[in-house]
């Protein structure tokens, strides 16, 4: 006798990349910094969406800095299409969280340098376990070390 036994799909783990710039004031930043975060993020969902890894979530204002979200199932290939823009930004310090995996694994992309440190206890992000690349202290000000 068979039997048919219904079992769950399972789910591919949804990534994310989340970038955050910093602007010029300590609350939403100026009117035209927010028009250049909306147009960056026009970019960002128009190359997502032609090159279909995802979607992007949002944005949001406040404390001084601006962060963009973005969803699907790799990270990596999200950065991929959206480094460009993503780079393009004028704001500074700015950085790229890529957060992948089930176990959320994190990996932090400073815009300004290129560099990358790998954080694999998302329990501890402050204490990262491994580093890929350290943030050479010449792509640092001292606005950058408050970020």
């Amino acid at each position: 006798m068979d039997t048919l036994i219904d079992l769950p799909e399972l789910e591919t783990p949804e990534e994310a990349v989340i970038a955050r710039y910093r602007l010029s004031d300590d609350s939403f930043g100026s009117p035209n910094e927010r028009d250049a975060i909306f147009d960056a993020e026009k970019a960002m969902m128009a190359a997502v969406e032609q090159a279909g890894v995802g979607e992007v979530d949002g944005n949001e204002f406040g404390g001084g800095e601006a962060v963009v979200y973005v969803y699907g199932p790799d990270a990596e290939a999200h950065f991929k299409v959206m480094e460009p823009t993503l780079r393009g930004l004028p704001f500074r310090p700015a950085y790229v969280v890529l957060r992948q995996g089930s176990d959320e694994t994190e990996t932090r992309v400073d815009l300004w340098c290129g560099t990358a440190t790998k954080y694999s206890n998302p329990s501890n992000r402050h204490r990262p376990t491994l580093v890929l690349m350290s943030l050479p202290a010449a792509c640092m000000t001292s606005n950058d070390r408050s970020l």
